[in-house]
């Protein structure tokens, strides 16, 4: 089971702005913040966290690193989709049905670079 995923980030009040928006829609906020760390969650789902590295060396993208956000329908991946674009992140696959097996998915790149999904499963 994943408790908690992190991102990195250069620019933590940045990081923070946009994910603070961004789990508003989805009725997510903040759990817990420090200095170099925010995380995120709706009550005892798994969260996401934003943090400065711990090493002080400059956040980067890991190639092949996704992060998936659940939503609960195709409308909501949808909303949610096009939020985070007008947020300020890079489509990287816009909102719609993948292959014939339910899975509806957008995808994205946070103002960071990393890389995120929006999906919903059974979406036939």
């Amino acid at each position: 089971m994943i408790g908690y995923v992190t991102v990195g980030t250069n620019d933590l009040k940045r990081a923070a702005e946009f994910y603070d928006q961004l789990f508003a829609e989805m009725g997510g906020k903040r759990m817990m913040e420090a200095d170099t760390f925010i995380a995120w969650s709706r009550g005892q789902e798994t969260g996401l966290g934003a943090t400065k590295p711990f090493d002080g060396k400059p956040a980067t993208v890991g190639n092949g690193v996704m992060v998936a956000l659940q939503a609960k329908n195709p409308a909501e991946v949808d909303r949610l989709y096009k939020k985070a674009i007008a947020l300020g992140a890079k489509d990287e696959g816009p909102a719609g049905p993948r292959g014939d097996s339910g899975f509806y998915a957008g995808y994205f790149r946070d103002l960071d670079g990393n890389k995120l999904n929006i999906f919903c499963m059974n979406a036939k």
